[in-house]
């Protein structure tokens, strides 16, 4: 079986941010920060060289296919924030019509700028997230 690509590494969060060249993405990657920390009462840390995760839980496919991968996290990338656990259990769509413009793909959440969004629906797709894996 193939080994996952994605695993907690030890690399700076805070050194991987500071290397964002854009200043807006910055911010925003500073902000889901900020708001996936106090959600989850973890400390973010990177999966992979792009990745900024919180907590994990280790996951079994019926495959047999298994591993490890953060509770929610996300990924600052040049078209914007890719949110990871965000989605994807009961009640996430009433809350994603109520917060702003989005696209999601496969178990994605696809957000420009967090300005195109309301932070507190954010806050609150992420909680309930965290809350149906049994977590946080």
């Amino acid at each position: 079986m193939t080994e996952n690509k994605t695993k907690a590494i030890a690399a700076s969060v805070a050194e991987f941010v500071a290397g964002i060249d854009d200043e807006g993405q910055r911010r925003d990657a500073s902000a889901v920060i900020e708001l996936m920390r106090r959600v989850t009462r973890e400390k973010p840390k990177m999966w992979g060289p792009s990745i900024i995760g919180f907590g994990s839980h280790h996951y079994r496919y019926e495959s047999g296919r298994e591993g490890d991968a953060p509770i929610v996290g996300f990924s600052p990338r040049k078209a914007g924030l890719v949110l990871y656990g965000a989605i994807g259990f009961p009640g996430a769509p009433e809350l994603l019509s109520r917060l702003g413009k989005y696209t999601t793909g496969k178990g994605c959440l696809y957000i420009k700028r967090m300005s195109d969004i309301d932070a507190d629906v954010l806050t609150e797709l992420i909680e309930v997230s965290v809350a149906s894996r049994g977590s946080g």
